[in-house]
């Protein structure tokens, strides 16, 4: 099993390509969004929470709160459920901090806002625009470093995604492996 998650701030014709191939594949996944997504593309959100995808927080607006104060947090994160209760879309109780930073306190405050933290097993330099790698360097690098129980982070602005993700979820899915939710993954007590 693996589970692909991505972090969605923005769109740019590319978030939408990648819910087509994930509608195609019949593969779930879970998006970290912020509040600029969910303000200027409701209607994306709405396709991911009907197409079965987790909507998640990754704050509003993409602060490193390592060192932030309990109510920093708070706030970052319930701003971003309230851009989404706005919206009309429920936010998943899944929280990634922006660049994986983190403290101690700071997990131990968003536990207590009633989320859980979801870093990730894999990622790559796929959020440069201007730097995209080649799809087949990509798709290697993906390929390369999947093992069983991987938690994936791709971004969906990523033309280099967008283009490969059908071939990633097709040559995973020969290969015995099948996509897991969250929801499951926090089920059994593993995070």
């Amino acid at each position: 099993v693996v589970y692909l998650t991505f972090d969605a701030g923005y769109e740019n014709g590319n978030v939408s390509r990648v819910l087509d191939t994930l509608r195609e594949t019949e593969t779930p996944a879970a998006f970290f969004v912020l509040k600029h997504l969910v303000k200027e593309n409701a209607s994306l959100l709405h396709r991911m929470q009907e197409e079965g995808h987790l909507i998640c927080n990754h704050t509003a607006r993409h602060k490193n709160l390592s060192h932030a104060t309990a109510e920093e947090i708070a706030a970052e994160i319930r701003d971003l459920e309230q851009a989404c209760l706005e919206a009309g879309v429920q936010t998943a109780p899944y929280f990634r901090p922006p660049e994986g930073s983190f403290s101690k306190d700071m997990l131990l405050c968003v536990r207590d806002l009633g989320y859980k933290t979801v870093f990730w097993s894999f990622a790559y330099a796929d959020w440069d625009n201007a730097k995209q790698p080649s799809p087949e360097s990509a798709k290697k690098k993906i390929m390369e470093n999947i093992h069983n129980g991987a938690v994936i982070l791709l971004h969906p602005t990523s033309a280099t995604n967008a283009e490969i993700l059908g071939d990633v979820i097709r040559d995973l899915k020969s290969q015995g492996f099948r996509f897991g939710t969250l929801d499951e993954l926090t089920e059994n007590g593993k995070i």
